[in-house]
């Protein structure tokens, strides 16, 4: 259908608002049929930056639009450049859905491009998605709002009485998981001991948890341990030390988290992404623009990296590892270029 965009809830929460502008079609709309949608913005637009936009000689981005009530989802701000300008028309693209389905994309698109929604905006975002959509995960609403899991599990936590409870999460991946972990460790236990040729993928898909949490229960189940709760260290005999080897067996390798990043005191990645995209410089440039990009794809904490670990095909692994060490490599080589360039300036 011309004009169509992504009707279902997920997908349409999925995709980046650049990703959405690069494959829909452009059309010229009369700024008199717009109306103004419950923004997530609380104050309004921000006059400074319409100011900005309008005194700016780059063309405006196009506005994306609610084809159902010709409410604008994303981009107010260009909308009142335009007027400034003395524009009659401005370019948009369109979508059809629902208004908790737009709200969702409006701030989504709030947070990855143009003016970032402040903090208190996002919290009160946060709230509402999970007054909304309450099965979906902290995760991912997390993923939508800029804000880190823990906030939107506090938030979660503060709004519990007032919102109807779901026994499962929808998490960013499309998957239901139990909000109670052990229940899922429970049924991964059961499906263990009645299949035990099952394969962990089996396992994690139908009892809704990953394929590392039914390793770690398989391995307790082995070792006679509980499947819940903190894992029992195996007693070393009282005649060794820590350390030594029993009849010259090799010793067990450490189970250790395969991505665990230790003890992290600087500041939250992503709260310090969202402060580098209030920078006019970075927004409005090319090179700014790609460099927002690429930090914002690691922006995702260990358990995220994990679940990408444990679906990277094996015989892929020796060369995604390859080329994810020449990523970390790029990385600190760009570190060095700033860091020299700092000391050539103070030289200078």
């Amino acid at each position: 259908m011309k004009g169509q965009l992504l009707a279902d809830t997920g997908e349409l929460t999925e995709v980046l608002t650049e990703e959405i502008l690069g494959q829909q079609r452009i059309e010229l709309v009369s700024l008199g049929e717009l109306t103004h949608f419950d923004s997530p913005r609380i104050s309004g637009a921000d006059r400074e930056h319409v100011r900005l936009l309008a005194d700016s000689d780059a063309e405006l981005p196009p506005i994306l639009v609610n084809r159902r009530t010709m409410h604008v989802i994303d981009g107010m701000h260009r909308v009142h450049a335009a007027e400034l300008r003395g524009q009659s028309k401005i370019k948009a693209i369109f979508c059809d859905c629902d208004d908790d389905e737009a709200f969702v994309l409006a701030v989504k698109a709030n947070v990855s491009h143009g003016l970032p929604l402040p903090r208190s905006d996002r919290n009160a975002a946060a709230e509402r998605i999970i007054n909304t959509h309450p099965e979906w995960s902290d995760r991912r609403i997390a993923s939508i709002t800029g804000l880190s899991h823990k906030t939107v599990g506090a938030i979660r936590r503060r709004a519990s009485g007032e919102i109807p409870q779901s026994p499962t999460r929808l998490g960013r991946d499309g998957r239901e998981r139990p909000v109670d972990a052990a229940e899922g460790r429970v049924l991964a236990g059961r499906i263990l001991t009645e299949r035990p040729g099952v394969s962990l993928r089996a396992v994690a898909r139908e009892a809704g948890v990953s394929p590392a949490t039914v390793r770690d229960v398989r391995d307790r189940m082995r070792r006679g341990e509980a499947l819940a709760g903190p894992a029992r260290p195996d007693p070393a005999p009282a005649d060794t030390l820590p350390g030594d080897t029993v009849s010259g067996a090799p010793p067990e390798p450490r189970q250790v988290s395969r991505i665990d990043p230790g003890p992290h005191q600087g500041p939250d990645l992503a709260e310090l992404v969202n402060s580098l995209r209030k920078d006019p410089s970075l927004r409005f440039s090319e090179s700014g623009r790609t460099l927002l990009r690429l930090l914002d794809a690691c922006t995702v904490g260990p358990q995220e990296w994990t679940r990408i670990s444990d679906n990277v095909p094996l015989h892929r692994v020796e060369c995604i590892a390859i080329a994810a060490r020449e990523c970390s490599r790029a990385w600190q080589g760009f570190v060095t270029e700033l860091e020299q360039r700092t000391r050539d300036q103070a030289s200078g």
